[in-house]
């Protein structure tokens, strides 16, 4: 989904920001769907800049290709001077390969584990790391997301959550599991500090 004319929202705390958030959304998931606009929240009250990437995704042809494209629309809206924290979903996480060449902390909603290039990418990026997902989410690798955590990444595996994070037939349980996320994404950010 694409907002006509606009291919990123902005948005500024109060004070002097600590950096920029660039929030990458996923296929069909985009910036304004739960995980995303409520990590907007939390990130502005950390004192981050929100800059959200709107996109409307070419349909898959190889997995390389679909990389290369997501590369080229998170390179053009990083920002060119001052702190960066990427945060991702889904789609959005094949940006993982660019947080580790620039050392960009991140925040991984439902990374596709599967691809051996994401689950490299995250255990090559020196900076720090939040990973969430489900293990009712047939993306999710619960075994690399094992591994992930002892290379020292911080991971949130929550039980019988799907790919948007939400309990199948139960959306009570759904938002529960997203005040989980939240309140992990809060404390990893505090966690953060402001650099």
């Amino acid at each position: 989904m694409r907002v006509p004319g606009v291919f990123a929202t902005d948005f500024e705390p109060e004070g002097q920001p600590v950096g920029t958030a660039v929030v990458v959304p996923g296929r069909g998931y985009p910036p304004a769907a739960p995980l995303s606009f409520f990590a907007g929240f939390v990130l502005l009250r950390h004192g981050w800049s929100v800059r959200q990437v709107w996109w409307d995704p070419p349909d898959p042809e190889s997995d390389e290709e679909t990389m290369e494209w997501v590369r080229g629309q998170v390179e053009n809206a990083l920002p060119t001077a001052g702190r960066v924290l990427i945060v991702g979903k889904s789609l959005g996480t094949l940006s993982a390969p660019v947080a580790a060449e620039r050392g960009h902390p991140a925040v991984w909603f439902t990374p596709i584990l599967g691809l051996p290039a994401i689950a490299d990418a995250l255990a090559a990026n020196p900076a720090p790391q939040l990973l969430v997902g489900g293990t009712a989410d047939a993306l999710w690798d619960s075994a690399v997301a094992r591994d992930l955590a002892g290379r020292g990444c911080v991971v949130l595996e929550v039980p019988d959550a799907d790919h948007v994070l939400m309990a199948p037939g139960d959306p009570v349980r759904g938002v529960e599991m997203h005040v989980e996320v939240v309140r992990t994404l809060d404390v990893w950010l505090a966690g953060l500090g402001a650099g």
